[in-house]
């Protein structure tokens, strides 16, 4: 690890030190963590699996991610606001994803919701991008948990019926889609590395 809190990955590559803990958050990290996601469809994915991973590891929503896209219609808002009891039955039946009532519930209840929006999902969750000219963090501990921008995100959210959307759950949702840019200072995403 160098100073700043970047690690150098057996590739050559410095990487924020989660990113280089295992493969699939290596691909998660260099590919996809940190870039901007619009489109009412995708970003009502990221809602969904940000609120599953609640109390949860991100690599296990990782791994079963593609069990979550089957489950659920591919994310698409039109179709998973439809679903009824006999859809919930079926979830809480599906080993392909994390079966807590809750927060089916809570995904089925927020793609209403979704679907329900003036001006739509992707409008209402860029409002809230973070100042792009903030300071870049050097280390993991210069990243903060909860911010104003997804304070006012979550509370935004909540305003509109969205559940599992608390502060915490909004920043790590802003730090997924591109909201804000979390990679440490010289971690090769920010500074434009190979993979970038």
């Amino acid at each position: 690890m160098t100073p700043d809190g970047a690690v150098l990955g057996a590739d050559g590559l410095r990487r924020c030190g989660w990113g280089d803990s295992t493969d699939d958050y290596r691909v998660y990290h260099d590919t996809e963590w940190g870039r901007p996601v619009h489109g009412d469809d995708a970003l009502f994915e990221r809602v969904c699996l940000e609120a599953f991973q609640s109390g949860l590891s991100w690599l296990t929503i990782l791994r079963r991610r593609e069990g979550f896209r089957a489950a659920f219609a591919g994310f698409e808002i039109g179709k998973v606001a439809e679903f009824g009891e006999a859809d919930k039955e079926r979830l809480l039946a599906d080993t392909g994803i994390i079966r807590n009532r809750a927060k089916i519930e809570a995904a089925i209840a927020n793609a209403r919701a979704a679907r329900d929006l003036d001006g739509g999902l992707d409008a209402l969750i860029w409002q809230f991008a973070a100042d792009p000219d903030r300071p870049t963090p050097r280390t993991l501990d210069e990243v903060p948990a909860v911010t104003p921008e997804s304070t006012a995100l979550a509370k935004a959210l909540k305003k509109a019926g969205f559940r599992f959307v608390g502060p915490t759950t909004a920043y790590a949702l802003m730090q997924a889609c591109g909201l804000v840019d979390d990679h440490l200072a010289d971690c090769h995403v920010r500074t434009g590395g190979p993979e970038r």
